[in-house]
């Protein structure tokens, strides 16, 4: 009988060794396992709070190892780490149990040699009082939030500790499902009702058309979803496509479009009456936008694989674009943990491809058009500054709105935008 836990130390070593894509890993090891339910969830919790803790927990094992942890083996780590984190956030888990499956998991394995380090170093851990610190220096906090030092010195400069140490507060917890309805289709207390009769709890929210997920449930395999009445989508996100203020009969174009969210946004603002171009470089990621679109019954959107920072004069001129350019994803961290592991080395090419983005999308506005600029991150250099050195070169410009949204004000994602009207 499969472990939970062996499942998912196995996910774990995929993502953390091979550098896979944590959901994508998680999602097909799951599917091929003969977990139950109950224990997929076990897995999947396990999981996703080891990957989002690992600085912490690996501060935890280099207080109570001798050697450094970097020489320790890579399976034997992922046992301590899913033991560890059991021990520090899972209440309902028995210290005694996390300690006891971790050592019959690296008896089972070809470190059996280790199952007496391992039982050493977990049961050190649980007779200590205090296994972090809760200061307030950038060490500190980068163990306490875990999240690397350079993030936290990126949120301090741009924002103030106080906003700092809220917004990772709100990292770590619970993130908020929102669904977009589909409101060519049903009405939101109409679909709120649909929600009810299959057992699911949910609430409407300021935003227009936007729900959100007080339970959990199945949303892919859900008889709903397959009638194209809702689609996940943060409120944020939602926002953004608002802003930009589509009217039915515009032609608009989402520039770097995929997954499509915000085409479909767009889409149900402009009542499927107009043309929406949705475009990214991949054509397997257009093709998802126009499934998703058949799906929800919107036939106003057309796709394109198309460069977003090389001018293509073949597709015209539009009333408004959308420019939700690629970004370091600092404010879906939440969401996806995995992207605040990267090195800050490995953004060093977005802030000029987003003025590039930004620039091209110019090319294609009609006069007295509006674009929209939008990433899902807070790094002010992505945001503010990208459109303050935009309107510097650009006087024909004027900035309308402006705003970043922050999880612990917003209860969004992080998230900015910005709408440029052209006189």
């Amino acid at each position: 009988m499969q472990s939970s836990r062996k499942v998912a130390i196995d996910a774990l070593l995929k993502v953390n060794n091979d550098l896979a894509y944590s959901n994508i890993t998680l999602n097909n090891i799951l599917k091929n396992s003969e977990l139950s339910t109950a224990d997929k969830q076990f897995t999947t919790a396990l999981f996703y709070g080891v990957l989002d803790r690992k600085i912490t927990l690996d501060y935890v094992l280099g207080t109570l190892i001798k050697t450094p942890l970097s020489k320790v083996d890579s399976f034997t780590k992922e046992v301590l780490r899913v033991g560890l984190y059991q021990i520090m956030f899972m209440d309902k888990v028995p210290d005694s149990a996390a300690v006891n499956e971790a050592v019959k998991i690296i008896k089972a394995s070809k470190k059996r040699h280790n199952a007496g380090f391992v039982n050493a170093v977990l049961r050190a851990s649980t007779r200590q009082e205090k296994l972090i610190p809760d200061g307030n220096s950038v060490k500190d906090l980068s163990v306490r939030f875990s999240v690397p030092e350079w993030i936290v010195e990126s949120f301090i400069n741009d924002y103030s500790l106080e906003d700092t140490v809220s917004l990772l507060s709100e990292t770590l917890k619970p993130t908020p499902i929102y669904l977009r309805v589909n409101t060519l289709k049903i009405g939101v207390e109409e679909f709120l009702g649909e929600l009810e009769k299959i057992g699911v709890k949910a609430e409407k929210t300021e935003q227009t058309g936007a729900v959100r997920l007080l339970d959990g449930f199945q949303i892919e395999t859900s008889e709903l979803y397959k009638k194209g009445l809702f689609y996940v989508q943060d409120l944020s996100s939602q926002k953004c496509a608002q802003i930009l203020g589509a009217q039915k009969g515009e032609r608009v174009l989402d520039i770097c479009a995929a997954p499509g969210g915000k085409s479909f946004a767009l889409a149900i603002l402009m009542q499927n009456s107009g043309e929406i171009l949705s475009c990214d470089l991949y054509e397997k990621r257009t093709n998802l936008i126009s499934s998703g679109a058949k799906r929800l019954g919107i036939d106003i959107i057309k796709t394109k694989t198309n460069d977003a920072t090389a001018y293509n004069s073949e597709i015209g001129l539009f009333d408004a674009v959308l420019c939700d350019v690629p970004c370091s994803g600092l404010g879906i961290i939440r969401r996806k943990p995995d992207i605040k592991y990267k090195e800050i080395a490995s953004f060093s090419d977005l802030e000029k491809i987003q003025s590039e983005i930004l620039e091209n999308a110019v090319k294609y506005l009609k006069s007295g058009g509006r674009i929209v600029y939008s990433t899902c991150t807070l790094r002010q250099n992505e945001n503010e500054k990208q459109v303050e050195a935009f309107l510097q070169k650009h006087p024909e410009f004027e900035l309308k709105y402006m705003h970043t949204f922050m999880p612990h004000i917003d209860n969004t994602d992080g998230f900015f935008t910005a709408l440029l009207l052209k006189r």
